[in-house]
């Protein structure tokens, strides 16, 4: 900046405007203003100038190269995180076999053979009942393996469900007249009690779109057709308190320990006569039932960077649904991105999860055969928003495959083939049009159909007795509760970060000592307006200094926690007012103690007069002006899409503050 400020000085007021001499001086104008601020005077200014960007340019670029070259990837390496100390007594009260112990060694996938997973996996689904499958609602006999806090079990079952949006204007310009683009086809099914669905088919098959209609998750678009829970008309805001949804991402606040997430959850989710003690043994029965205890006091981190493995989030995920005793669980992809390991364990997590006696829908790719072996039930869609089988599996998959080799024409499955391979393959659109058939319309004609439309019937009339989901308020948690809880995470969110907040209080501190020095005892120097000029300027420098810095590193704090906000609202946790008021309380005691650091050492090393009221003005200018730089760079956040728009916005605002603020060009000068 020095180079280039000075090199600028030089060329306007060594020109020729300047050239003439002031009343009173013998020098001329240019000369006597570089002087009057102690800049440079020589021409040859320009070209040191110019040669000193060019260095700073080839230099900083050798050190980008080399830093690239020799510097190792940040924060790549990974916690692993031993469960080692986890017993298999354990275990026993989960009614599933042993336990997966994860240790340094184990988890390089080389030193895992496939005979070993195939064991794990069907040690993870040993306890699968297979007569669930076959069952309807009234005949389950479900096994609540003594949880302390009873639900009540519920069925979803929805009628010719038609789902549609408008039609994107791309697709118009492509000569398609129809207002309307229809995603989903008037699907119908059931997902009942204590059976584990799969719900698959190729990409663009709608299996996502039909769980986010489901689960209320879809905000735009048309949706027809009847859901019912239990019987009764389904109304999002009292489905949203006995339903859960795991959503694909597993999103979480990095600095909180895992206990804590699920303390967080529960408190929120659960009914308000639930007493504090009560939750917490029924946190600990579903830490149980998840295995996540010897995860406890583990920090969750951010993924890919450090804190829990994929596989341990995707097991966080499923907890922090689950402690909200829901009756009804939406899962998106629960095995995704994992090693046969990994999702071995996540299954046995979901299974345990069914044998509670809860209703339990998955989305899933292209599952091994061991971890089909798992799910009760099949939900199969084909491109178009269709459904083409929806049945039972049965052992080894056989009724599925006794359906799908009973239509002409379909190859014969080979030996130890899986199943959802061959179920896949043979039902594309391709094998569609080679054998002449739909598939849709076949199965629209089988018993397995007509079957399952009893059923519907039957599950979409109320049980005797029944009496419909209706709960007295919105949210779980009174406004003052949700305060207070999305406070205390905050808390240690922000006690557990010090990259944010010991640097910020670090840097404010270097700054002050820079400032004071700088401007040493300039208070008490009055003898020129230069002088009035510096103490001044020693104001406004600090105010812009430590504000864009405190608006520039909130933001990336802001930014995670906001996608966290997103997750915990649509699952119904509270409204975003409580969210904002914790937010905002918490960095004021931490930009409390940043502005009267700042403040005690700069106006002490300055020299500003030494008077009570004085100084507390000082304080509380800094303190205020602290405060609405750093919730500025909040709302940034807020308003824009993602981080690097934010940052982009926020600096265009502190260059128009900093030329309005009124020390660069006084108020008056201002055009209007």
């Amino acid at each position: 900046m020095m180079y280039g400020q000075t090199a600028l000085m030089v060329n306007e007021f060594r020109g020729n405007q300047w050239s003439h001499s002031l009343p009173g001086s013998t020098e001329a104008a240019g000369i006597d203003v570089l002087k009057s601020r102690d800049f440079f005077q020589e021409p040859k200014w320009y070209w040191i100038g110019v040669e000193g960007l060019i260095g700073f340019i080839i230099l900083f670029n050798i050190f980008f190269t080399v830093a690239l070259t020799y510097l190792n990837p940040f924060g790549s390496s990974r916690a692993v995180i031993s469960e080692q100390t986890e017993s298999h007594e354990q275990t026993d009260g989960i009614g599933v076999g042993g336990s997966i112990q994860l240790t340094n060694n184990e988890s390089s996938s080389n030193n895992v053979t496939s005979s070993a997973i195939q064991e794990e996996v069907q040690r993870s689904i040993s306890s699968k009942s297979s007569s669930v499958t076959e069952a309807t609602i009234g005949t389950i006999s479900i096994k609540k393996k003594g949880m302390v806090l009873p639900f009540e079990p519920h069925s979803i079952t929805f009628d010719n469900v038609v789902y549609s949006v408008d039609m994107p204007q791309e697709m118009k310009e492509q000569g398609i007249t129809e207002d309307r683009l229809v995603l989903l086809k008037g699907v119908s099914g059931a997902f009942r009690p204590g059976v584990l669905t799969a719900l698959m088919g190729v990409s663009g098959a709608g299996k996502t779109t039909l769980m986010d209609v489901l689960a209320g998750r879809k905000t735009g678009g048309y949706i027809d057709g009847n859901i019912t829970i239990s019987g009764f008309p389904k109304k999002q805001e009292t489905f949203a308190r006995v339903s859960g949804y795991c959503e694909q991402n597993d999103i979480h606040s990095p600095h909180v320990t895992v206990y804590e997430s699920l303390l967080y959850s529960a408190w929120l989710r659960l009914p308000a006569e639930v007493k504090a003690e009560t939750r917490k043994m029924f946190i600990e029965e579903v830490m149980e039932l998840v295995e996540l205890n010897p995860l406890r006091q583990a920090i969750v981190g951010l993924p890919g960077v450090n804190g829990l493995s994929t596989e341990q989030r995707k097991r966080l995920t499923i907890a922090v649904e689950l402690v909200a005793n829901p009756s009804i669980i939406f899962m998106d992809e629960p095995t995704s991105g994992l090693d046969a390991r990994a999702a071995a364990i996540v299954m046995r997590t979901v299974r345990n999860t069914v044998d509670t006696g809860r209703t339990v829908v998955c989305t899933i790719r292209q599952p091994s055969i061991d971890i089909f072996e798992a799910f009760d039930e099949l939900f199969l869609m084909k491109r178009g928003g269709q459904e083409i089988y929806v049945g039972p599996l049965g052992h080894h998959s056989k009724h599925l495959i006794k359906y799908f080799e009973g239509i002409q024409g379909v190859s014969k499955i080979k030996d130890g083939y899986n199943p959802t391979t061959w179920m896949l393959e043979v039902t594309t659109t391709a094998q569609e049009l080679a054998l002449g058939v739909d598939f849709t319309d076949i199965y629209k004609n089988s018993d397995l159909y007509r079957r399952n439309k009893v059923l519907i019937e039957d599950l979409s009339k109320p049980a005797p007795g029944s009496k419909e989901l209706h709960f007295p308020t919105q949210y779980s948690q009174s406004f003052l509760t949700q305060c207070v809880a999305c406070l205390w995470k905050q808390h240690w969110s922000y006690w557990r970060n010090p990259p944010y907040t010991a640097v910020r209080f670090l840097f404010t501190t270097v700054i002050a000592l820079m400032f004071g020095t700088m401007f040493w005892d300039l208070g008490s120097k009055m003898n020129s307006g230069q002088d009035l000029t510096n103490a001044m300027g020693s104001m406004y420098a600090a105010v812009l200094f430590l504000g864009v810095q405190n608006s520039s590193s909130v933001q990336p704090v802001v930014v995670v926690e906001r996608t966290v906000f997103y997750r915990e609202r649509a699952a119904g946790m509270y409204s975003a007012m409580p969210y904002a008021i914790s937010q905002v309380i918490i960095e004021m005691p931490y930009i409390f103690i940043e502005a009267a650091t700042y403040g005690l050492i700069v106006y002490a090393m300055i020299g500003f007069e030494w008077t009570a009221a004085k100084f507390f003005w000082y304080l509380f200018f800094m303190y205020f002006t602290l405060l609405y730089f750093t919730f500025y760079g909040m709302m940034a956040v807020a308003v824009t899409p993602n981080y690097h728009i934010a940052s982009i916005v926020s600096a265009a605002f502190y260059g128009i503050w900093n030329l309005f603020s009124g020390f660069i060009i006084p108020r008056p000068s201002m055009p209007v």
